[in-house]
């Protein structure tokens, strides 16, 4: 008996006819980032706002730009991590556990950047005071807890292929790879500025994180970049081995923007 004979048959019994499966509601820990992203997207452009009305500079250590970049970076970071890991095959209890401490987390460094830049201080590397040195201190851990959380994401991602379209696989796995090198490279920016700092060097610390900047810039957004990609190869009517390769070509272009980035770096640094 075909679907529709069977059909007709159920209504004729007062049987409804079988329905499309309704979609699986959003996880609550979705709902949390994707809020707490946008939260920090507006923060971010709201003092964009605040530069062009109050100006000052736009680079050094006390700036708007850091509330601006930071806002930004950070709400966009979230939304990939949460959009991404939906393809890691990790438990739902652990990625809802992880997910939550990254956005909570994510809010205590845009928070304590947008604090020191309306008192017109330093962020990071800034021991002057000793609530100075409570915040610099606080976002330095808070970055450390970042690296561990993408750490696990990362490692899952490897030890079993993460699900999804054509090329989805070697992207998040790249993406997150990639990521691990910004994460690495923000890390060796504040140990450098912190031995400065505590060696009298105030002025060389704040400079001190130049070189790696462009490193630690490019490297964040792999994990956005490759993966999106791979889901809009998967709305084309390409095949799924031309949209790996393509998948394929991307990785090996950002991993060279990346290889360029690090060059400048040691050059630099």
């Amino acid at each position: 008996m075909d679907n529709r004979s069977a059909q007709a048959q159920g209504i004729r019994h007062g049987t409804p006819p079988a329905t499309t499966r309704a979609p699986a509601p959003t996880p609550a820990v979705d709902r949390l980032c994707l809020v707490t992203a946008a939260v920090l997207i507006v923060s971010g452009l709201a003092h964009l706002l605040v530069f062009a009305v109050d100006g000052g500079p736009w680079y050094g250590p006390v700036s708007w730009r850091k509330p601006v970049t930071f806002g930004l970076s950070f709400g966009v970071t979230l939304l990939a991590v949460a959009w991404v890991t939906s393809y890691v095959s990790v438990s739902a209890r652990l990625r809802s556990a992880l997910l939550t401490v990254f956005a909570l987390d994510c809010v205590v460094e845009v928070g304590g950047i947008t604090l020191q830049a309306w008192r017109r201080v330093p962020s990071h590397l800034d021991m002057e005071t000793p609530f100075d040195t409570a915040v610099s201190m606080t976002l330095a851990v808070g970055g450390g807890v970042l690296v561990v959380l993408l750490t696990v994401f990362a490692v899952a991602s490897f030890r079993r292929p993460p699900s999804g379209p054509a090329g989805m696989p070697l992207a998040v796995r790249s993406g997150f790879a990639i990521l691990l090198v910004g994460l690495v490279s923000g890390a060796a920016m504040i140990a450098r500025g912190v031995v400065l700092t505590r060696t009298g060097h105030q002025e060389a610390a704040y400079h001190s994180t130049a070189p790696l900047k462009p490193l630690h810039g490019v490297s964040l957004h792999a994990v956005l970049v490759l993966p999106a990609l791979a889901w809009l190869l998967a709305r084309t009517p390409w095949d799924a081995a031309v949209r790996r390769r393509i998948v394929g070509m991307a990785v090996g272009a950002y991993g060279a923007a990346v290889a360029g980035a690090a060059v400048w770096a040691l050059v630099t640094y």
